[in-house]
């Protein structure tokens, strides 16, 4: 089963507040799952985030091209 983190969860680890990690969610910089009104990020998809420094796939897909 995959773990989900809860907005809240993600502007911890990410050391920013609410607002900003729902912005990065919005903007689609970091995937998100919406369960109706709730929305959660996998854990893996925020480790990729970090991992590759914050950028998105779409940038990280048009380096590659």
């Amino acid at each position: 089963m995959q773990s989900l983190l809860t907005i809240p969860e993600v502007a911890a680890r990410l050391s920013i507040n609410r607002a900003r990690a729902y912005e990065l969610v919005r903007r689609g910089v970091l995937p998100a799952v919406h369960l109706g009104r709730q929305v959660r990020v996998d854990v893996r998809a925020l480790e990729e985030f970090l991992r590759t420094g914050g950028k998105t796939l779409a940038a990280m897909s048009q380096e590659n091209s």
